[in-house]
């Protein structure tokens, strides 16, 4: 019998979703859990497990089609009706597997749902580390590493045991023609990454096309053309519509402070040259995101929301610190947890680690919601200021400027010294300038002189 599949809601209140690519062709045999499709939201690239085991009839879309949700996907040729569609262990207490023939119709809504024959056993699979805790504000924006359209021709169905990577790593793979199978991985616990494919791609003879045209996004222009036409989708046009929001809702205020970071500097070189401290890679990133935490205990208004439907502002007790970080196709804010907890080498850890996971393109849409305030360092682009626009649902945002050696005005004499530029914007519903501008100066005064920090409590 046919069994249309339709795309299901997919945990996030997104509406739609952009199907990335078919891991499976028209006529090919597909088993229980078998991933059939990746399709990337606004939040993340999601792999689609089959509900069903059968003959794959129809597929309904192509690669690039953006897809609504509950619009049928693709269609099987099953024999017998004794496969339902059931949540997976990750989800199971919130999407009861249905018991009556009638509910076994029902179309699953949840993301990570697998199907397994009624009183079978259900596979493992590996789940995606989500937050360990609940996240209701839409404050982020979630980036998933690029991908291109792929002809159906040119789908292969996935293997059921697969080498260890990530969608887009796998997308990379296929349009280099690279089994991943050959490809040793470097990553936690034998992930393969992109460094992986790039390095074996090197030893290899020249492709006919590089990683860096596979990898850009795709664009439409006709020869001779004096303009070239990119669609806006995914992750671009969220971002769009979350700063848009962001600009015309709250109303920013942005203050700049310029100061003598030298005390910092010397602090960090200290660090680095500690041997027991080498592998954490302290910078100014991690100083700054403790200086925030600090200041923002002493400065609640800085981490808080304006809840406006319920008439109220929400006061934070800990601190979800969004780090900004920018990938190939638009801007990433993963935040800490309860970054108000950590120390200075937890931080610098915790950063380092939301940096490689967003450029690898696994970060988790549990990662990027419920930040409660953010940091954004321009300076590695060797900006010294700016006025960043705040996350939607967050106070403020903190933009770190360029470190420069220039003259400087110290002990009563022109000295050299590093210098740097504090720009912070705030919702000035939330937050009025005497307080913005108290918070600043205490984030200014610890990097300007480190040892204040153990004043602060």
């Amino acid at each position: 019998m046919i069994q249309d599949f339709k795309l299901p809601d997919l945990g996030e209140g997104l509406p739609e979703a952009e199907l990335v690519q078919w891991m499976v062709a028209e006529g090919d045999t597909v088993t229980l859990n078998q991933t059939i499709a990746e399709v990337e939201t606004a939040k993340a690239v999601v792999e689609l497990p089959s509900p069903y085991a059968g003959t794959v009839k129809t597929l309904h879309a192509a690669a690039g089609d953006v897809v609504e949700v509950g619009s049928v996907l693709i269609s099987y040729d099953v024999e017998g009706a004794d496969q339902v569609p059931q949540a997976s262990p990750a989800v199971e207490a919130s999407a009861p597997v249905a018991e009556s023939p009638a509910e076994e119709k029902a179309q699953p809504n949840l993301v990570g749902y697998g199907a397994a024959p009624r009183g079978a056993a259900r596979p493992q699979r590996r789940m995606r580390s989500t937050a360990q805790h609940s996240a209701a504000t839409d404050t982020a924006v979630l980036e998933a590493a690029p991908h291109d359209a792929i002809h159906m021709s040119e789908v292969i169905p996935a293997p059921i045991e697969r080498p260890r990577s990530t969608p887009p790593v796998r997308m990379l793979a296929k349009q280099l023609g690279i089994d991943l199978a050959l490809v040793e991985g470097t990553g936690e616990s034998g992930l393969i990454t992109r460094g992986d494919l790039e390095a074996y791609a090197s030893r290899l003879d020249a492709p006919s096309v590089t990683v860096a045209e596979i990898t850009a996004p795709a664009r439409s222009q006709t020869p001779g053309e004096r303009t070239t036409r990119t669609p806006i989708r995914g992750v671009r046009k969220h971002t769009a519509e979350a700063m848009v929001r962001s600009a015309f809702t709250a109303p920013h205020v942005t203050t700049f402070v310029t100061i003598d970071v030298t005390a910092t500097s010397e602090l960090i070189a200290s660090l680095k040259s500690d041997r027991s401290l080498q592998e954490h890679k302290i910078g100014i990133m991690a100083v700054a995101a403790k200086a925030v935490c600090l200041a923002l205990a002493r400065h609640p208004g800085l981490n808080s929301k304006w809840d406006e439907e319920a008439g109220e502002i929400v006061e934070h007790h800990y601190v979800n610190l969004g780090i900004a970080a920018a990938t190939g196709r638009g801007l990433v804010v993963p935040n800490i947890r309860d970054a108000q907890e950590l120390n200075l080498v937890e931080l610098s850890d915790a950063i380092r680690r939301l940096a490689e996971t967003a450029r690898a393109g696994r970060t988790s849409p549990a990662e990027m919601m419920g930040g409660t305030f953010s940091i954004t360092n321009v300076g590695v682009f060797g900006v010294d200021a700016g006025t960043p626009i705040i996350n939607p649902g967050e106070a403020g945002i903190l933009a770190l400027g360029a470190v420069r050696r220039q003259p400087w005005e110290h002990r009563g004499e022109i000295a050299l010294r590093d210098v740097m530029t504090l720009a912070l914007s705030f919702d000035h519903r939330l937050v009025d300038g005497e307080q913005g501008s108290k918070f600043l100066v205490d984030v200014a005064d610890i990097l300007r002189e480190p040892g204040r920090a153990m004043l602060l409590r």
